[in-house]
């Protein structure tokens, strides 16, 4: 029982950083109707953006710890949302008024340039954060077997949490979500009442870009490093794992890609871990045919 409560706990770690990028992709695809391919390459530049601006402010600033990590935050949250505006405003926002079947060739050739870019940028090499924050929080024990997280780990989950909760709140009675609801639903009406509908379209993805972004951060603060392709292969999964909580409601979408997570813990705790993917995925696929309401709610 201990050994399942800890495959839970380590869920919810994974889960929080799902949590945190299907929000953003739900919110952007409410306005997008189109599947977004770049979205998981902006969780991985952002996490590669952060190791390297701490590696510049370590190395060439001298600054020390803190300073340099909240350096590397910083710089990667601006780099987010500078990446998300220029992809919302020169690439996304023309694409999806003239051809927006073209929507998903063009987000994966972006997702491509930014992890080339960070990889240029690192010039090939791995760099790594030092381990933080290691110390172990116990929440139950019995005999030699200890149920724990790091404190790094219950720190991203409450980072995730607090950020989706007042999200939601601010997205429920925000000017901008009634905005965002009724570009959603229908843009054309909305621009009959007067709706900006471009700046609601560009507004909404860098949002979604900048929870992107923090996902990206929280992982690389607890892994140490991203590598340069994670970012289309959590772009990929986190197209599926929204799809259980539904591409219309951005916290349901958390929700359902954070139980995603934790049934991703579970399975790689109790079965071979190199068939995890395959049989998730297979049971999604299953959920969606069960649950055809959120086949018609996966707008792709």
């Amino acid at each position: 029982m201990l050994y399942f409560l800890q495959q839970l706990l380590n869920g919810l770690h994974i889960g929080a950083i799902y949590a945190l990028l299907a929000f953003g992709y739900a919110l952007i695809n409410g306005v997008l109707h189109r599947t977004n391919l770049a979205h998981g390459a902006i969780f991985g530049f952002a996490g590669q953006v952060t190791i390297l601006a701490a590696v510049f402010g370590w190395q060439v600033l001298w600054l020390a710890l803190p300073a340099t990590l909240a350096l590397g935050v910083a710089v990667a949250l601006v780099y987010g949302a500078f990446v998300s505006a220029l992809l919302g405003r020169h690439v996304l926002l023309p694409l999806a008024r003239l051809a927006p079947n073209a929507i998903v060739v063009a987000t994966l050739g972006a997702a491509l340039a930014l992890m080339e870019a960070g990889r240029i940028a690192a010039e090939t090499r791995d760099f790594w954060l030092p381990p933080l924050l290691t110390g172990a929080v116990v929440f139950a024990a019995a005999g030699d077997f200890r149920v724990t997280l790091t404190a790094m780990q219950i720190v991203n989950c409450a980072v995730a949490a607090v950020t989706l909760v007042l999200a939601s709140r601010w997205l429920a009675v925000s000017r901008y979500g009634r905005e965002w609801r009724a570009v959603a639903d229908d843009p054309a009406a909305a621009a009959l009442c007067a709706v900006d509908t471009g700046q609601v379209f560009i507004r909404t993805v860098v949002i979604g870009g900048l929870a992107a972004s923090l996902a990206g951060i929280l992982a690389v603060l607890y892994y140490g490093n991203i590598g340069f392709g994670a970012g289309l292969v959590f772009g990929l999964k986190v197209l599926f794992v929204t799809a259980i909580g539904g591409f219309l409601s951005p916290l349901r979408a958390a929700a359902g890609a954070a139980c995603f997570g934790i049934a991703e813990s579970v399975w790689s705790g109790y079965f071979p871990i190199e068939w995890r993917d395959g049989w998730m995925l297979a049971l999604l696929c299953a959920l969606l045919v069960l649950r055809p309401e959120r086949a018609r709610d996966a707008r792709v």
